[in-house]
């Protein structure tokens, strides 16, 4: 399948040295693997059920959302037992410490990803109602 996506130039110029320099033939290839590890980084989240304790990080452009970001993390402080906050520049690194139902985990970090001034959103999911560990981005 032949499609197109629109990626900011840095972006493409930064993933096209990592792929060259771990010796992969090509970007399409590349692109393959970073889409199946995405597809499992979030499958195995979804397969998760119970209790976890989890860290849900996000980095995001300060003066355009925090109120809207301030607001969902209060609808979720149920969940959501320690914060912390990192300036660096205009752009801004917050990290919510959580502990409670996985679904409210994940609806937390589909809420997140819900605002185009969020960059990323990153999950390490570091204990479930099993004990075992699992590591999700």
């Amino acid at each position: 399948m032949r499609t197109s996506f629109n990626i900011p130039d840095a972006v493409v110029e930064e993933f096209d040295r990592v792929w060259q320099d771990e010796g992969l033939d090509n970007r399409s290839r590349a692109v393959r693997e970073a889409m199946q590890e995405y597809i499992e980084a979030h499958s195995r989240l979804e397969e998760l059920t119970g209790e976890v304790v989890a860290l849900v990080a996000f980095d995001y452009r300060h003066p355009d959302v925090i109120e809207d970001l301030h607001g969902v993390q209060h609808e979720y402080q149920d969940i959501i037992l320690n914060t912390s906050h990192t300036h660096q520049g205009e752009w801004c690194l917050e990290s919510l410490f959580c502990r409670g139902p996985v679904e409210r985990v994940r609806e937390l970090s589909y809420r997140l990803r819900d605002f185009d001034e969020v960059n990323r959103v990153k999950i390490m999911v570091i204990r479930d109602s099993d004990t075992t560990k699992h590591h999700v981005q």
